[in-house]
């Protein structure tokens, strides 16, 4: 029986108390006021409990407002896995403002172009990263250069000059501890603006909503089977989509928040043994620094541990299980909030080999909780691909968990949600039990110890070189950092150079973790079809079968690039 007006202009209206706007910022004035005396956050011999925390945000939202900070304002934050980046995950948007957490991996212009694009009011900078950001702002023209608020972490150890107008404590004290905050006036508000990296072009800026970082928040809980109280261990940088929304995920459970400033084996463990840790989060690297452990193994309790990028091959997933660490393999991207998809394992896996486990593992899975449609479909038809592992098709989703849409890009957020769904790029094969499984990225993004690499990127900067004349750079296996840069060069007429040339060079003229590790000086002339069109997937195929690479990080040089994960 339908009843009349259940759902039209005469059925119970939406009011203030039965209809709220959903946001995560609840999950912090909730645990504080039943959990106020919990440890909170843990970082070195620093213990802040859940009210202390509460009271900071409050402040920190507090003094923005006094600086006339104003909803929808941008504040940016270079900032190390220290408890001031948790803070400002809450104070920041409790202000009204939008949190715009920066890579420290990227170059000088690209923080210039972030905060010029954003027009970030402030920013807060760890004092490791300040001479880049000195070095960006100064190529800013003065009236839109942000106040530069300096965190003085005392656990950094590769500190530079004091560049801001104040200190993090010191803008603290403008705030009040008990300032009242309220929810947005809409939960499609942005909470946060991230911005991707790795591609052809500027980078995009991804806002996403408080809806959204409610949702998958609650959505990590669920997937991880998280109980409340929960130790968790930030291995993963809270810049990587907000920390793969995990800074609410915690303190939703009222958890322990343990910041690590650097990815350190011996560190790691020392974390798990002396804070009881439970969860953790990492690209493959992560696991592969993990394994460099030799201390004592004495903790008895069971470690969870959440990767995403490459699947672990079967030999890291054994070493892993011997550590008593359980790993689950997940997928996303900025766009949808971090992990999207998820492995989501089967009891009656576990009788199976591990080598079919480490298979079934490498799968992405199938859709979070509240991600209402995740597919493969056909880029022409638009139809979803046949169940069948091997017709490969580009994976969409549709839900609470897609972003609004990328800052100041109209035609980027028409592009990416062209036909009523979000288009990844990535291309996948659906398996008959409904698991999908990434097969390649449609724009060729080679996925490095966590970071985004486009190899047209890195073989524009190749083409810089005066000596080369024809490059083509594709994703190469590597079991540490899951894939790196392998670039095939072909010298100009009578030009001819060395790996170690290369290699030096790319160093000087190239972001970091986009270096190449491998160099093959041949003819690409066989590898291109009659138009001219080099074949990567030829090229792809060829850097699988190389025995050794061309070029050896050295191990002072690997342990630095190590240390800034």
């Amino acid at each position: 029986m339908v009843v009349e007006g259940v759902n039209g202009p005469d059925g119970p209206p939406r009011t203030a108390a039965n209809f709220a706007t959903l946001t995560p910022l609840q999950f912090l004035e909730r645990t504080a006021s039943i959990f106020p005396e919990r440890v909170a956050i843990i970082h070195g011999q620093r213990r802040q409990t859940w009210a202390e925390t509460y009271s900071r945000c409050r402040r920190l939202c507090s003094a923005l407002q006094k600086r006339g900070v104003k909803r929808g304002d941008i504040v940016a934050g270079m900032l190390s896995n220290t408890p001031e980046h948790l803070e400002a995950h809450f104070g920041v948007p409790m202000s009204g403002a939008v949190f715009n957490a920066l890579n420290y991996r990227i170059d000088v212009r690209n923080i210039q172009f972030m905060l010029t694009h954003a027009g970030a009011k402030i920013i807060l900078v760890d004092t490791e990263f300040t001479r880049q950001v000195q070095e960006a702002i100064s190529q800013m023209p003065e009236g839109q250069r942000p106040l530069v608020v300096d965190v003085d972490d005392p656990l950094c150890l590769e500190k530079g000059p004091l560049i801001g107008s104040m200190n993090y404590e010191e803008l603290l004290l403008e705030g009040n501890p008990c300032a009242t905050w309220y929810p947005p006036e809409d939960e499609w508000d942005a909470i946060t603006l991230c911005y991707t990296s790795g591609t052809t072009a500027d980078p995009k800026g991804v806002l996403l909503h408080h809806r959204g970082a409610y949702l998958n928040g609650l959505n990590n809980i669920v997937t991880w089977g998280m109980p409340r109280h929960s130790v968790y261990l930030w291995t993963l940088p809270m810049f990587h989509c907000n920390g793969w929304i995990f800074p609410y995920s915690i303190t939703a459970i009222a958890g322990t928040h343990v910041c690590l400033r650097k990815v350190v084996a011996d560190d790691i463990f020392a974390a798990v043994r002396e804070h009881k840790v439970t969860h953790l989060c990492g690209a493959p690297i992560v696991m592969s620094t993990m394994l460099q452990y030799k201390g004592p193994r004495d903790w008895s309790h069971q470690v969870k541990m959440m990767t995403a990028a490459s699947a672990p091959p079967a030999p890291i997933l054994a070493q892993m299980q011997a550590f008593g660490i359980e790993v689950s393999h997940v997928y996303g991207l900025t766009e949808v909030y971090g992990p999207a998809v998820v492995c989501e394992w089967k009891e009656e896996w576990n009788e199976l080999p591990l080598e079919e486990q480490a298979v079934l593992k490498a799968r992405q899975g199938t859709r979070y909780v509240a991600m209402e449609y995740a597919d493969v479909m056909d880029p022409e038809t638009r139809q979803p691909v046949p169940r069948d592992g091997t017709t490969i098709g580009e994976v969409v989703f549709r839900g609470n968990i897609v972003m609004k849409g990328y800052l100041k890009n109209p035609e980027a957020t028409a592009k990416a949600f062209n036909g009523g769904v979000f288009n990844s790029g990535d291309l996948a094969v659906m398996h008959p039990d409904g698991y999908l499984q990434i097969k390649d990225r449609s724009k060729d993004i080679i996925i490095s110890g966590g970071e985004n690499i486009a190899t047209l990127e890195v073989e524009s900067i190749l083409f810089k070189h005066p000596k080369i004349a024809e490059c083509a750079v594709v994703a190469r296996p590597d079991e540490k950092w899951g894939e790196t840069p392998c670039a095939w060069i072909v010298c100009k007429e009578g030009e001819s150079m060395k790996e170690a040339e290369i290699y030096q060079w790319c160093q000087e003229n190239m972001v970091r973790y986009m270096v190449p590790r491998t160099f093959v000086f041949e003819d690409l002339g066989p590898v291109k079809t009659s138009t001219g069109k080099i074949q990567k997937h030829v090229l792809r195929a060829k850097a699988k079968q190389l025995t050794n690479e061309s070029i050896k990080i050295t191990s002072a040089d690997e342990k630095k690039q190590l240390s800034k994960l």
